[in-house]
């Protein structure tokens, strides 16, 4: 991996996203009308102190652009750029004239999705190592893309051939072994969602309105039988025991807590979705002052 790390572990990217970002699906839209509340909440992100927001969906460089000119230090990623979706050449010349504008504030976050998602969608590791080939020889620095590792050998490449790792939908025993792979200087920023309910039945309810699309992806329940789960957690929306382990509820202790044990697993960096009964699209701008108020 390119780039050098500092004295206390922190390479630049790890200083750029601090500790706590935010990962959202409509912070990514194109929606005109919104336009100008897209720059007000990405600005409110900045200075409740989140130090990322990460582009949900399959999101290109194009969505970052209005978010970074709204801000001033907010590093903002793509979470994820689908490798099928966006062509190399495109990305890099975006990433290049993004870069000349604001230097260091865009992170590109890569990954290869999944079968049902992308018709072209085949031998997915190599696909991306020519991905990344090609952004080589382009000039986009390894220092800044991450990718969406699930498998260990994802893992080692993002170790290999990029700043580090950003896995979504995934439990801290799986980030304990993500560090191990990663080594100490990598990034690793995993996703989780925080449900801010205090009530068992409404909060596993609004997890499981959430979880219901990914457990049809084989690449994610595959990656979470590697961890104990069984098809039996994959039936009726989850188990208790699958969504307690991928989603942090409960009042603010208890999701501080969740939050917590994937920095103690090894997480530099903790992506933080808001699930609730609005649609994902939303912008749930109150809770993330909420999530800022008791992350202090």
């Amino acid at each position: 991996m390119s780039g050098e790390t500092s004295a206390d572990g922190k390479g630049p990217v790890k200083e750029a996203v601090g500790r706590y970002g935010i990962w959202s699906l409509g912070l990514r839209s194109e929606d005109a009308a919104i336009r100008g509340e897209l720059a007000e909440a990405a600005a409110e992100l900045e200075e409740l102190g989140f130090g990322a927001v990460w582009l949900g969906g399959s999101s290109g460089v194009r969505h970052a652009v209005p978010l970074i000119e709204a801000t001033s230090r907010l590093t903002v990623a793509t979470g994820i750029q689908s490798i099928w979706q966006y062509e190399a050449a495109e990305t890099a010349a975006r990433f290049t004239a993004l870069e000349k504008t604001h230097p260091g504030r865009f992170l590109l976050g890569l990954g290869v999705s999944h079968a049902k998602l992308a018709d072209q969608y085949s031998r997915p590791y190599s696909a991306m190592v020519g991905y990344l080939d090609a952004l080589d020889a382009a000039g986009v620095p390894a220092e800044r893309r991450v990718l969406a590792a699930l498998g260990p050998k994802m893992v080692e490449l993002s170790r290999d051939r990029a700043a580090g790792s950003h896995p979504y939908l995934v439990t801290t025993e799986h980030t304990a072994r993500a560090r191990e792979i990663l080594g100490d200087a990598p990034l690793l920023a995993p996703e989780t969602k925080v449900v801010l309910d205090t009530d068992p039945d409404s909060a596993r309810t609004k997890a499981r309105g959430s979880l219901a699309i990914y457990l049809g992806l084989p690449n994610y329940t595959n990656a979470l039988r590697q961890f104990g789960f069984t098809d039996d957690d994959f039936t009726d929306g989850g188990s208790d025991r699958l969504v307690d382990a991928l989603f942090a509820w409960g009042d603010d202790g208890r999701i501080r807590e969740r939050i917590e044990a994937f920095q103690a697993a090894g997480a530099d960096h903790v992506a933080l979705q808001v699930v609730d009964d609005q649609p994902r699209d939303s912008l749930p701008r109150a809770d993330w002052r909420r999530l800022a108020d008791l992350l202090r």
